[in-house]
């Protein structure tokens, strides 16, 4: 078979491998993508990486992204990928915009992005507006919205959680200390609980100040991370639905840090990091 192109790339070590689908869309056919993912994502025997993202031309954006899991399931948003789409697109030549538009799983987002010496070093994200409805999140729990709503675990242990989609469900849940049993035991029973019938993303979080957050996620589909966009957005939502910071937060994630708002006006969120490339390669599929 044809070697194909790739680059691995990451935002704060949330790490992907991209496949640049910009001329040929069906460069990874739809019935091959699950197997993809699982085949190149592994950190033993493919390149390794958090799952696979495949950059696409749109009609109705100036690009699409879509983005598979290690297990082969497919996820509506990533923040810390879409930062790495846009920063591809533009010092790949795909474009020389430094404001575009990107399809999601979620809906169309907006990237501006911060050009040094003609490369992408930082990109904002408009990541739109939270959606906090219960149903909607999805959860099976009917309310406007799911703050310090309590959650038992089979361990007995319960957890007051917050819940938020951010075009992908999270639950939130603010402690004094994180631990690794919060991540690897509670967080990877929690992803599968019958509450989220599409299971979800769980994150542990430490406030500690009215503008930084410690945060540490169990991502659905993958496991730890280092990072999630659309996690440490959703923990800067939970913590201001709660009260307990203001609307620009720092949340410091194992792989660095987010800068999060979340704009009381337009009601939007917006996420800013660094997207940086590891590096390129060809792989047999």
């Amino acid at each position: 078979m044809a070697l194909v192109k790739f680059t691995k790339m990451h935002g704060l070590g949330n790490d992907y491998v991209y496949f640049d689908c910009v001329n040929n869309p069906n460069l990874i056919p739809d019935e091959k993508i699950e197997a993809t993912a699982q085949k190149v994502a592994d950190r033993n025997f493919g390149v390794g990486g958090d799952g696979i993202v495949l950059i696409l031309p749109h009609t109705e954006a100036d690009f699409q992204m879509r983005m598979i899991n290690a297990d082969g399931s497919e996820a509506e948003m990533c923040g810390n990928a879409i930062r790495c789409v846009g920063k591809y697109v533009f010092d790949n030549g795909h474009t020389d915009k430094d404001v575009i538009t990107v399809m999601t799983g979620a809906g169309i987002l907006t990237l501006v992005m911060t050009v040094i010496d003609g490369k992408v070093e930082k990109v904002r994200v408009d990541m739109g507006e939270p959606i906090l409805n219960g149903l909607q999140i999805p959860t099976t729990i009917d309310k406007d919205q799911v703050v310090g709503e309590a959650i038992t675990l089979t361990s007995g242990k319960e957890y007051p959680m917050t819940c938020v989609s951010m075009g992908n469900p999270h639950c939130v849940i603010f402690v004094d200390e994180i631990t690794d049993e919060h991540i690897f035991v509670d967080g990877k029973e929690l992803e599968v609980s019958p509450v989220f019938p599409n299971r979800i993303n769980v994150e542990f979080a430490n406030v500690k100040s009215r503008t930084e957050i410690d945060m540490r996620v169990w991502e659905r589909g993958t496991g730890e991370t280092l990072a999630c966009g659309t996690g440490a957005t959703a923990t800067a939502v939970a913590a201001m639905l709660n009260g307990l910071v203001d609307r620009k937060v720092a949340i410091n994630l194992l792989g660095g840090t987010l800068e999060i708002e979340w704009d009381e006006a337009s009601n939007h969120a917006f996420m800013t990091g660094p997207a940086t490339v590891a590096f390129t390669g060809e792989i047999e599929l």
